[in-house]
């Protein structure tokens, strides 16, 4: 990316650095921040001396000391469970910024987002995420992290696939298109004991 900016004669300075050893700019240089999927690597421990703990505290405490008074920070990112995003979030509190986490459509699997939305020097109001006008209506506005795939939990009343039930259903969508299909039995769609 360097390399294109440089390509490009692209105005201003480029740096490269690694961010879990702090900002190498004078305090209050900057009146924002933006990132987009990066925060996420400084969890990860690539070497020995690597405690992504300090070297999230490095980052934004750096990072506070670089932004003006007032100035905010957004960052997206993709934690990988809840322990992260609880890091995360410590840590930047733990530097001196306030603020929090906004989800855009909490509910999808597909068009979840995560924003770390900061301020430095003072209290302000988190934006809104998109897609989550349920969350007015009383739900709770929290984000359930779990490893077990649900592949059929918001089908509306639709039978799981294999089951008896859709196995019914797709032979009588067929018979309705005209098409030719086995009598139904007592063994349509049985469970079968596994063969050892």
């Amino acid at each position: 990316m360097l390399d294109v900016a440089l390509d490009r004669e692209v105005e201003g300075d480029l740096v490269l650095r690694d961010m879990g050893e702090g900002m190498p700019f004078r305090p209050g240089t900057f009146d924002g921040c933006i990132s987009i999927s990066a925060l996420q690597w400084l969890c990860n421990a690539d070497k020995k001396t690597h405690s992504p703990p300090k070297r999230l505290y490095t980052f934004f405490s750096t990072l506070y000391s670089s932004l003006s008074r007032g100035a905010r920070a957004v960052f997206q990112l993709y934690p990988e469970n809840s322990e992260q995003l609880e890091l995360i979030t410590s840590q930047a509190m733990r530097a001196g910024f306030s603020g929090g986490m906004v989800v855009d459509y909490p509910n999808s699997t597909k068009a979840k987002k995560f924003f770390l939305c900061l301020f430095a020097g003072f209290s302000g109001t988190l934006p809104k995420g998109l897609g989550s006008e349920t969350v007015d209506r009383g739900v709770p506005n929290q984000v359930q992290f779990t490893g077990q795939r649900s592949r059929f939990k918001n089908m509306k009343g639709k039978s799981a696939k294999k089951g008896k039930d859709w196995i019914l259903e797709k032979k009588e969508r067929r018979r309705r298109q005209g098409r030719e299909v086995r009598a139904d039995t007592k063994y349509t769609a049985r469970q079968r004991r596994p063969h050892f």
